[in-house]
């Protein structure tokens, strides 16, 4: 399903409170690639729904940088290989089991460049939780088991220009030059996004945008 019939953001709201339904856990995903815009939806999804939604990031299983400088992975932080894939999707499995506890999440600060250890605590009595990153939809293993537990995947797939500036914008707030957020962006970002982008036909709404 491609994004024109719900070109408004209350439909997607609406959508949303279509799965927080009180007393059955269920599971959104939104996909796409660095920039598209996924934190910004699912926070502004979430806030939306108050206490019937909670989001809980991928990036929060980003290794920790001294992992990947041993494992020789520093440079391409990002890619597939640079997350606990595993871990992710344990998690998501957990909360979709909703055993009548409190889960604890990750939560990646940007500010650290580093993964947080329970940081985002879910209630066993949200009905919704939005998780939101790259490789949601990913075929090879263990990601391809990631949709398996999810209800629903709304892949975001802005402009290419827009979310290249974004791209460019974010590095740049954390530090880097513009040079190096340019490089950033058009390098190691970049071929994660071809690779991500190549994943979208596998979503349940595809929601298109030019902002």
């Amino acid at each position: 399903m491609t994004f024109g019939d719900l070109a408004k953001f209350a439909d997607l709201a609406h959508r949303a409170s279509a799965l927080a339904t009180p007393g059955r856990r269920r599971l959104l995903g939104i996909c796409g690639a660095p920039g598209a815009g996924k934190s910004t939806l699912a926070v502004r999804l979430a806030s939306t729904l108050g206490e019937a939604a909670v989001v809980v990031g991928m990036d929060g299983f980003h290794l920790a940088q001294r992992e990947l400088d041993r494992l020789g992975r520093a440079e391409r932080k990002g890619a597939p290989d640079t997350f606990d894939a595993a871990g992710y999707l344990d998690l998501l499995s957990r909360l979709r089991r909703n055993s009548g506890e409190v889960i604890y999440a990750p939560e990646f600060r940007r500010e650290l460049e580093e993964p947080i250890a329970c940081a985002v605590p879910v209630p066993p009595d949200v009905p919704l939780v939005i998780t939101e990153g790259n490789y949601l939809l990913l075929p090879d293993h263990p990601w391809c088991g990631v949709q398996e537990v999810l209800d629903e995947v709304w892949f975001l797939a802005p402009e290419e220009r827009i979310r290249v500036d974004r791209l460019i914008a974010r590095h740049q707030a954390c530090g880097r030059t513009r040079e190096q957020a340019v490089q950033r962006a058009l390098g190691s970002d970049q071929a994660n996004a071809d690779r991500i982008a190549a994943t979208a036909e596998r979503a349940d709404l595809i929601i298109r945008r030019g902002d």
